[in-house]
């Protein structure tokens, strides 16, 4: 059986971002780079990493990071159609047997008819994501929502 796609789409991995991290294919838009570049973390592939970023990273991130799930929160452009676009995310991950989770607000360029990560912020911390009351966080705890972070 084949396993699906660690970026969440709910896709056979083979079917959905693998052709962009053999370089088969291209990603056709920025939220579709976002989850192939998730996927690249899951399967350690830094050389598909720095070929989709804008300027060149210092490297892998720490090796004993294990990714969990990606939930897209927002997109804003970034259609095959756009030459930018931005991706609201959070990555869920294990370090070192402690749960965490990366918000990031990412934005993308289509360069040469390739889309490219350039660069991320990530929202306030005193900024609570949208969610309701009985969903489960977010922030990846597993508890709902009222009981985590959206205790007032």
């Amino acid at each position: 059986m084949s396993a699906l796609c660690p970026c969440g789409s709910g896709l056979i991995f083979e079917d959905c971002c693998n052709p962009y991290l053999k370089s088969s294919a291209s990603a056709p838009t920025a939220e579709a780079l976002m989850r192939s570049r998730y996927s690249a973390f899951v399967e350690r592939n830094w050389d598909y990493l720095n070929r989709t970023q804008l300027r060149q990273d210092n490297g892998p991130p720490t090796p004993d990071m294990v990714w969990l799930s990606l939930e897209i929160l927002a997109t804003w452009a970034g259609s095959t159609e756009d030459e930018e676009g931005t991706v609201e995310f959070v990555a869920h991950y294990s370090h070192q047997g402690s749960h965490a989770a990366l918000h990031e607000i990412s934005r993308f360029q289509k360069v040469d008819d390739k889309w490219l990560y350039v660069d991320g912020t990530f929202p306030r911390p005193d900024k609570k994501p949208k969610s309701g009351r009985n969903d489960t966080c977010p922030c990846g705890s597993g508890l709902k929502f009222k009981k985590c972070c959206g205790k007032s």
